[in-house]
């Protein structure tokens, strides 16, 4: 048994691993750990379903090298860390070091950033070093520095329970964070007259149960919050003594709120929301002390990002509300340890400890803790000038590590194009075949969740282990190892690592060197974890910083009233609101806005291979308006095509009332090893914030047009199928089941002969059982491949989109053997027993389906979701999928009153 932390969101939830034992070696239990302070027991869907990502499937074992020509050759890590330090030494030694660069991740931990970060910005002498972070919380990063003087979160989760007001902005907490808003949500249980206003362009799963939805324009946040500022001044909502003593720049913030904040009709306007509406939100805060304005990348992935976090903490800052229990603004973090990196350095624009690159004083601090013989001077390339820099040939030489650009960055196409011209591209993964890693010279196995160990830090700064409970597979290891290795062979000293440990004591100490007010005094301060040995860092539980003395532990942030400018005081930042920079005109009418789903995690490279969480939504999607969808003459369930100015992709329409006008959604995650055309990055336009560089996710102008085709089919198969030639389908989608993959297709032209063209797509030209029933007058064609009693495959082609049901094929495919009612069915392509379709996964922690719930409910007569969770299980985890039970309720209300 491993008290472990979950490798994906920011909560940072405690996680307890115990591998199976000789009788089921590969059977590994996943749960909660009930004494982390995070989740206190509770997982989500995606951290439950952790053991079904672990498996080697798939992994990249040793090092892979490719010739010029583009042949991959596994070679051993002795050759590929001599080709990597040998071009780096050649590439710095005639264009210098700003022609190198390295792009890092939130999914690293600690001990890994740390080490990059010291090669890149202590020895090579570079700050060409950036982070996926910078495209997902750099805004707030940079709000929280013009304000506090540092990157800090003052408060903690207990907050958003203690407090009487939580404001949700551009944070759909219930699908992206579901611990902290199950936390929530029990803590208004508890204190019915707790409110939560959800401040949100669309209506998402968290408005279900909020008191009030604030549905604002895309891009108005500055205008909202700069009006709340003018109304708690008009109305005497001000801590006079707290801003007279412990702030500046009060006078100049309420001058530019004023400008554009100070009528509520003018900021209704801007925003998009009745003037009640906007009047009953600003009353309700202007009342209650004890508000948590929590906020996320609605906010942050903007070209005012920045300014959008500072009008947030503006209001906080007038009023006092912050330092104390049930109050202040908290931004809640994307990644595992978004913070930890952060804490090291791993931006291009700042140094390890909370330090700054700009400030001589800074610089050399650091380099005298590390000895380094130079330090970087400059801040870096931010990641999207990083990667025009590799596309114009600025540099030469990149590292990326635990991260998919070529998915995730936005004009992605232009991220993959950079790539191919780039002299040396290394990429350290866990598998050879992500968008990015295929483009890559050098490929480096790397450590997974449970086999790597190190820190990460959540976003309340709580700082957890993160500990291996399962062998290293095949060569693969640590990335702090391959970096420090490549170190040595450039002749550098202070990389000579050999334990985790060793690093996590480094950077404590640095955390404390000359932190004092002699020094370069900073809230950021683990000293107290400093001098760890092996055995004492196992033992670390976790603990928020600061840690200035072991033992002690700090959970909440300015209760003393100090900041850390050099005044000791916090700044109002004046927020001139501005609009996103691309504007929608006649030929790009839509505004595209991207996010998250609820069972998938970034670039799907990892849950992707969980069979529970592809069954949700296991289709890339484009959400939008009905009445939207009947202007650009596109259908609810039909296959559109989605293109901005910068590229295009294809996706299946879901209409849906919850998307405002004139707008809409599509999530991040799929990729072309799950999809045909379903990167939502090569869409995104490459405008960033001026001061976070964070791009602007949340605001592209783009078009929507029918994507027709001439057939549909769905194929099961025990093994991946490849699609090339004439004959491969216009979209496919490649689906995770249990034992087995699913292939959505659609196609253009006619399938002249569907029984060889199936026979040859699953690679069964002599398969000798093959039941199928042949093409009929509708064009329908069905088939079935058996070995003995045992499904291998099998194919449903139509010229409509009513195919058998997946939740049905899904349940036969995950038997041993197959029955002889089961084989009269696939070739029926229906079941013979109606139960056995339970439907759409709505509940994937206990794989609950539609039917089964709605029978439940027609059955029993219930009316609530406690009642429907009694009855099947369903919502009684991690309660994100509780607003679709509600809405199944209500359906089955209104058709029982029908």
């Amino acid at each position: 048994m491993t008290c472990t932390t979950c490798p994906y969101c920011g909560v940072g939830c405690g996680v307890i691993a115990t591998p199976g034992d000789e009788s089921a070696p590969n059977r590994l239990r996943i749960e909660g750990d009930p004494d982390h302070p995070a989740n206190q027991g509770r997982l989500c869907v995606k951290g439950s379903a952790l053991a079904e990502t672990v498996g080697l499937e798939g992994r990249l074992l040793q090092p892979l090298m490719r010739d010029d020509a583009g042949q991959a050759q596994t070679v051993s890590w002795d050759r590929a860390l001599d080709r990597v330090a040998t071009d780096l030494r050649r590439i710095i030694d005639q264009h210098g070091p700003e022609a190198v660069a390295f792009y890092v991740s939130g999914q690293l931990l600690t001990e890994d950033y740390y080490v990059v970060n010291k090669l890149v910005k202590g020895w090579l002498g570079t700050a060409n070093i950036d982070t996926n972070s910078r495209l997902c919380m750099s805004s707030a990063v940079a709000g929280h520095k013009r304000a506090f003087g540092e990157d800090l979160v003052g408060g903690n989760y207990q907050d958003l329970e203690e407090a009487d007001l939580v404001v949700l902005v551009g944070s759909n907490t219930a699908w992206c964070h579901p611990i902290v808003y199950h936390r929530l949500m029990r803590s208004r249980r508890e204190r019915p007259e707790k409110r939560i206003v959800v401040v949100d362009p669309r209506r998402t799963a968290t408005c279900e149960q909020a008191d009030m939805h604030l549905p604002v324009r895309a891009g108005s946040d500055v205008w909202l919050f700069n009006g709340l500022l003018t109304y708690l001044e008009e109305h005497g909502v001000v801590d006079t003594g707290f801003v007279a003593n412990h702030t500046r720049g009060a006078a100049e913030a309420l001058a530019v709120a004023r400008a554009d904040g100070g009528r509520l009709e003018a900021v209704a306007k801007a925003c998009g929301v009745p003037v009640a509406q906007l009047q009953a939100f600003y009353a309700l805060f202007a009342r209650t002390r004890k508000v948590v304005t929590v906020f996320s990348q609605g906010v942050n992935q903007s070209s005012s990002g920045t300014d959008k976090v500072n009008s947030i903490i503006n209001c906080h800052l007038f009023t006092g509300r912050l330092g104390e229990p049930g109050m202040g603004p908290f931004s809640i973090t994307g990644q595992p340890n978004a913070m930890g990196g952060r804490e090291v350095g791993g931006l291009a624009n700042t140094l390890a400890a909370h330090l700054e690159l700009d400030e001589p004083a800074h610089r050399q601090l650091v380099r005298e803790f590390w000895g380094s013989p130079r330090i970087a001077r400059e801040p870096g390339l931010k990641a999207v000038d990083l990667f025009e820099a590799v596309h114009d040939g600025r540099i030469k030489a990149l590292w990326v590590m635990a991260t998919n650009p070529v998915v995730s960055l936005p004009d992605a196409d232009r991220v993959r194009e950079a790539l191919r011209r780039c002299e040396l591209l290394v990429v350290s993964d866990l598998f050879a075949d992500t968008d990015t890693a295929a483009e890559a010279g050098v490929v480096l196995p790397a450590l997974g969740w449970g086999e790597k160990d190190g820190t990460v830090t959540n976003s309340e700064r709580c700082l957890s282990r993160q500990k291996a409970f399962l062998p290293a597979p095949g060569e693969a290891k640590p990335d702090w190892w391959a970096v420090s290795e490549v170190a040595r062979r450039l002749g550098f000293d202070g990389f000579a690592f050999e334990q985790p440990h060793q690093i996590f004591d480094e950077h404590a100490r640095l955390s404390a060197w000359r932190n004092d007010d002699g020094g370069v005094r900073r809230a950021f301060h683990i000293g107290g974890l400093a001098g760890l040995d092996a055995e004492g860092y196992d033992r670390l539980r976790p603990c928020q910083w600061p840690v200035p003395q072991a033992g002690e532990h700090t959970s909440r942030l300015f209760q003393d009233r100090r900041f850390f400018h050099g005044d000791g005081r916090a700044r109002l930042v004046p927020t001139a609101p501005r609009a996103p920079v691309n504007a929608v005109d006649d030929e790009f009418p839509l505004v595209l806005n991207t996010g998250r789903i609820r069972d998938q995690w970034h670039t799907m490279t990892r849950t992707g291979r969980a069979p529970r969480l592809a069954s949700h939504l296991p289709e890339p999607f484009v959400e939008m308006h009905p009445y939207e969808a009947m202007l650009c003459g596109v259908q609810d369930g039909a296959l559109v095509r989605v293109t901005s100015r910068w590229g295009a992709m294809v996706a299946r329409l879901r209409c849906t009332a919850d998307q405002p006008r004139r707008t809409v959604f599509v999530p991040i995650h799929w990729n072309d090893q799950r999809a045909s055309d379903a990167r939502v990055g090569a869409l995104v336009n490459p405008v960033v914030d001026p001061l976070s560089g964070e791009p602007e996710f949340k605001h592209t102008p783009v078009m929507v047009s029918p994507f027709p085709v001439d057939w549909h089919g769905v194929v099961y198969s025990r093994s991946p199928l490849q699609f090339a030639g004439r004959e491969a389908p216009a979209y496919w989608v490649c689906i995770q089941g249990d034992g087995f993959l699913r292939y959505e297709l659609a196609g253009r032209g006619r399938l002249e002969e569907p029984h060889h063209w199936s026979r040859s797509l699953l690679g069964f030209e002599q398969q000798p059982r093959w039941l199928e029933v042949g093409e009929d007058s509708a064009g329908d064609y069905g088939a079935v491949a058996l070995e003995q009693e045992r499904l291998l495959a099998c194919v449903y082609l139509s010229p409509r989109a009513e195919l058998p049901s997946r939740s049905w094929l899904s349940r036969v495919f995950g038997k041993e053997t197959v029955s002889e009612a089961d084989i009269v069915g696939l070739k029926l392509g229906r079941s013979v027993d109606p139960a056995d379709d339970v439907g759409a996964t709505v509940c994937s922690c206990f794989s609950v389906g539609r039917n089964t719930i709605l029978d439940a409910i027609r059955d029993n007569g219930l009316t609530s979701v406690e009642g429907v969770g009694r009855c099947v299980g369903a919502g009684t985890n991690c309660g994100s999928c509780q607003p679709e039970i509600r809405a199944l309720i209500e359906e089955a209300r209104l058709a029982e009153g029908a």
